[in-house]
């Protein structure tokens, strides 16, 4: 089928046509008027170009007849010949600078019978010069590395014996140039050998470029050329001066005509595009009184197609037919709103329902697409309903393993599945799904309903109560067996055994007693914590006693495993703003933990820092240290830091969260960083008293 495009429209074909004969018109009546305004100037241009190389000729013909004439001149003066009769060249060669500044020549040279340069005004001239400019005209020399054209005259010295000539001669430089072109009214250019050599345009020679192959063409033979010079375009003639290559060059710029041709296209381009406007502005309005009411009627129909009823079909035609579709229209729209008003209203009922229910119901075509969201699953899941709508659900509903798909795990219809799947933001939850089928569709699609709920907080609440059971139950059970043990060998055997074993086993009752009284401890401020009813009573006390009385309590425990304590405070410390039977409480928890975690015979730190407004005391231990994807979760109750390296050394998880509590609630912070020679370091800060 063939898709319909904007020119099948009767008002674009409208607008079309006037523009295309508006074009054409302009066009037609305009290329010509250009074509001979064009030809009108490049006739023009020659004619200059015809004029100033006439004018050019004459000008060198008349300076060459001034040169003669001074030549004459000046072979004929007194003075010169007196000097050459005293044989006073030195004079003779300052007269002749003198005559040659007065005369403007550029040149002035006495030979004497010999045909030898007896005095020259110009060092740079080459000794030949009386014998080869004999004749005068126009001659040319090279000095270095470029080349000197003249214009010479000369004319014999016979007086009294004396036997010579005199050359005078006026050289063909930029100045020249400039003084031809303020007379001829073109650019001047000498050349010799088709190489310029002299140059009126601005610059001089200075940057000189001839971007046209053809000037440089020595077997060039028409007289009008069109080239480029410094870039830009010039119309030029040449006038051959003598056979030894010299010319003369004559150029006119016709960048001014090049403007004045793109002006006149611009204005052709202009007129064409008003024309073509106004011409568009008329089509359109006579499109508008054509078809107006067939577009409305267009317009009306697409809005139906997308649902919007509420507009009255009303077209001013004067078409009966136009009329008739349009009454037609206005009463399928009645119709239909009708109808949709009461599909609404029990869409909007059912979504209702379905927004009304907890759990997260999902609809999955045959090919395993997502269709419907509900406003459960959004909240359970953190996804919206447009990131997953016609999405797979194995895409949505990620497992941990790898190579398994919840469409593989779902129950049957009727029973329910607990699964682990990854939601928005790469979060886990555990979900309880049940699945049922709905009935085929009139397109015989039968689609699926999945319903979950999230079952996370009961899982989490069910393994963590086991776990806390099973860790304070085995907390409660090491020490009261040790304990029973220990006082069961006092009341058999205590006369019998000497002061070193009764000495040793009221340590073990006394590290038994120990760790029973820090669980109890930390159950009894984890209780009042959860219940709100948690408090501290800071005042001014000292970080050091009580550093020293925590330690003074572990001391039994650290000897018990080998462990060292290395306690590091400074000389000078100010008061702390704390609870000293709660901070030393902190100190026990983090000592316990650091013997806990630490191996045998290692070392303990415990160190003290001043950081502005507080002292940071941290402990430093030697154990398998804390892995950062669990430094955010330590301080939380029922968990441990780190793996326990022994069934012996498993606690509650609840000392770390006790810690966090105190020190938040003295308003300082706890953290825990890596050991630099491995292990964890766990630090607290506490406000020190101002101006202790």
């Amino acid at each position: 089928m063939k898709l319909p495009t904007l020119f099948d429209s009767l008002p674009a074909q409208l607008i079309l046509s006037f523009v295309l004969v508006v074009i054409l018109t302009a066009v037609t009546a305009g290329l010509p008027a250009i074509w001979i305004i064009y030809q009108q100037l490049n006739q023009q241009a020659w004619s200059q170009v015809d004029q100033g190389i006439q004018a050019t000729e004459t000008l060198y013909a008349a300076k060459q007849t001034e040169l003669k004439d001074l030549a004459i001149v000046t072979a004929q003066r007194p003075t010169l010949r007196e000097y050459l009769i005293d044989n006073n060249l030195e004079e003779l060669r300052n007269y002749l600078i003198t005559l040659q500044a007065g005369a403007g020549l550029d040149l002035l040279v006495v030979c004497d019978e010999a045909q030898s340069v007896l005095v020259s005004t110009v060092t740079a001239i080459f000794k030949d010069v009386c014998m080869s400019w004999s004749a005068g005209g126009y001659q040319h020399q090279s000095i270095v590395s470029r080349s000197i054209v003249w214009l010479t005259a000369s004319h014999p010295i016979e007086s009294q014996g004396i036997t010579g000539k005199v050359i005078i001669g006026l050289q063909l430089d930029d100045s020249f140039a400039q003084q031809m072109r303020d007379q001829t009214g073109l650019e001047q250019i000498v050349l010799l050998d088709r190489q310029p050599v002299a140059s009126s345009l601005a610059g001089g020679l200075e940057g000189f470029e001839i971007t046209d192959p053809s000037f440089f063409d020595v077997n060039t033979e028409a007289n009008h050329v069109e080239l480029e010079l410094d870039q830009q375009p010039y119309y030029s003639a040449w006038l051959p001066l003598s056979d030894q290559g010299i010319e003369a060059q004559v150029a006119l710029s016709v960048s001014v005509i090049s403007a004045t041709q793109r002006r006149l296209v611009w204005i052709l381009i202009g007129s064409i595009l008003i024309v073509a406007a106004m011409g568009s502005l008329f089509g359109v309005f006579l499109a508008r009184r054509i078809s107006q009411p067939l577009v409305s009627l267009a317009e009306t129909a697409e809005a139906f197609r997308k649902g919007d009823l509420s507009t009255e079909v009303a077209v001013d035609a004067q078409v009966r037919e136009v009329k008739e579709v349009a009454q037609a229209l206005e009463y399928a729209r009645i119709d239909l709103e009708s109808t949709l008003d009461t599909l609404e209203r029990e869409k909007a009922w059912i979504n209702h329902l379905l927004e009304s229910i907890v759990e997260g119901i999902v609809t999955i075509n045959s090919q395993g697409h997502i269709t419907f969201f509900s406003e459960g699953a959004e909240r359970i899941t953190g996804w919206k309903r447009d990131d997953v709508l016609k999405r797979s659900y194995d895409e949505v509903f990620k497992l941990p393993e790898q190579d398994s798909f919840i469409s593989q795990n779902l129950p049957m219809p009727g029973s329910r599945i607990k699964l682990v799947v990854e939601l928005s933001g790469g979060r886990y939850s555990t979900l309880s799904f049940s699945q049922a089928q709905l009935a085929p569709s009139e397109t015989g699609e039968t689609e699926t309903v999945l319903v979950f709920r999230d079952v996370s907080e009961e899982f989490v609440v069910h393994r963590l109560l086991g776990d806390f059971l099973t860790n304070i139950s085995h907390e409660f059970r090491t020490p009261l067996s040790a304990l029973a043990a220990s006082i069961e060998l006092l009341m058999d055997q205590a006369p019998e055994l000497s002061n070193s074993e009764l000495q040793e086993l009221l340590k073990s009752l006394h590290l038994g007693a120990l760790g029973l009284q820090t669980l109890v401890d930390n159950l009894l401020e984890s209780a009042s914590i959860e219940a709100g009813r948690f408090h501290v009573s800071p005042r001014h006390s000292d970080l050091g006693e009580i550093i020293a009385k925590a330690t003074q309590t572990m001391q039994p425990l650290l000897e018990k495993y080998r462990q060292h304590l290395l306690v590091e405070i400074p000389v000078s410390i100010p008061e702390v703003f704390a609870d000293s039977r709660r901070i030393e409480q902190v100190l026990v928890n983090l000592l316990s933990n650091a013997s806990k975690y630490g191996p045998t015979e290692a070392s303990i730190d415990v160190f003290v820092e001043k950081d502005q407004d507080y002292l940071k005391v941290n402990v430093a231990d030697r154990g398998p240290g804390i892995p950062d994807d669990q430094r955010d979760q330590v301080f939380y109750r029922f968990t441990r830091p780190g793996p326990a390296t022994d069934i012996a050394k498993v606690g509650a998880g609840l000392g770390l969260s006790v810690v966090k509590a105190v020190i938040e609630a003295h308003g300082g912070k706890v953290g825990v960083d890596d050991h630099p020679q491995g292990g964890a370091i766990f630090w607290f800060t506490l406000p020190v008293v101002k101006g202790s």
